[in-house]
């Protein structure tokens, strides 16, 4: 469905991608991960034909985007990264003024009308202004407006952000729901635990993929060894094991510092790092790697 090869664009001196190379097939679930001026949304935008890439191909459906702007956008449903619908509208009258601009025909606008209603749980809120709505009532109703013409393509930038997390895992099953019915999906998060929800993903760093599988695959792949340990002096404890050859990496997530090994670290070996730190680890244990565990390791391994 979507074909990107050696995409690039600049923003001036600025290099916003560098290069991309990926593909999506149709009817995937494809998870653009990674943190804000990655590149994931000016990628998104030159997918939408939004922006003309400096070099590089990017075809959707096998049209390209230079060529073929019209007919690629009757082919996409595209939420943007912030809340573009009219706010002084009712929920009823965006999904009639969208519906409008994609000359659905009247006979099936409201049998699909029920059917987004259905999916995003809006029934009840159908004469509430737009500008009224909770942050996850919004995404919603932005979903269903995209979704209003049938697209075989729903282009999603950062959907779910800034959003609550009972919303957010009401937004994932809305997702998995469109996906059955055959829809392709392309959808940037920077979020690292909803890179599960996808059947790829591309983890985006500079304006590159430094990481590009399935979620359990980049898991398996990973090879070092990863330990969570706890410390009141988390900080010095980071600086500690970064002193050290054997280390891979050191992370800190919230109470915890993750620590990667390049060999499994024996009883001995603990001993010894609790000597030379003059003090005893409150906690240490080996875990698996997550999706946020690989992304830091190769960005790190990206700069240097």
């Amino acid at each position: 469905m979507i074909k990107i090869e050696n995409f690039r664009k600049n923003y001036g001196d600025i290099q916003a991608v560098r290069g991309m190379c990926f593909h999506v097939e149709k009817g995937e679930l494809f998870g653009l991960i990674g943190p804000d001026g990655a590149g994931k949304t000016t990628l998104m935008r030159a997918i939408c034909t939004l922006l003309v890439p400096d070099d590089g191909v990017i075809e959707v459906d096998g049209l390209n985007v230079r060529e073929h702007v019209t007919e690629i956008r009757n082919l996409i449903g595209y939420m943007p990264q912030r809340f573009s619908l009219y706010q002084d509208l009712t929920v009823d009258e965006n999904m009639q003024f969208f519906a409008d601009i994609f000359e659905v025909p009247q006979d099936e606008r409201e049998q699909r009308k029920k059917e987004l209603y259905r999916f995003s749980h809006l029934e009840a809120f159908t004469k509430r202004k737009a500008g009224a709505l909770s942050g996850g009532m919004k995404q919603k109703l932005a979903l269903s407006c995209a979704l209003i013409h049938t697209p075989k393509l729903l282009v999603l930038d950062e959907p779910t952000f800034g959003v609550d997390p009972v919303s957010r895992q009401e937004f994932w099953e809305i997702l998995h729901e469109i996906q059955k019915g055959g829809t392709t999906i392309l959808v940037s998060t920077a979020y690292m635990d909803e890179a599960d929800q996808c059947d790829r993903i591309g983890l985006c760093f500079n304006g590159e993929i430094v990481g590009l599988d399935t979620p359990q695959k980049l898991k398996n792949d990973f090879k070092y060894m990863i330990y969570e340990i706890r410390n009141e002096n988390l900080y010095r404890l980071r600086d500690f094991f970064a002193r050290h050859p054997e280390i891979r990496t050191t992370q800190l997530f919230g109470d915890a510092l993750h620590v990667s090994f390049l060999e499994n670290p024996t009883e001995s070996n603990w001993r010894q790092y609790e000597d030379e730190f003059g003090d005893t680890f409150t906690k240490r244990s080996q875990i698996s790697p997550d999706i946020e565990d690989i992304f830091l390791d190769l960005m790190e391994n990206h700069n240097g």
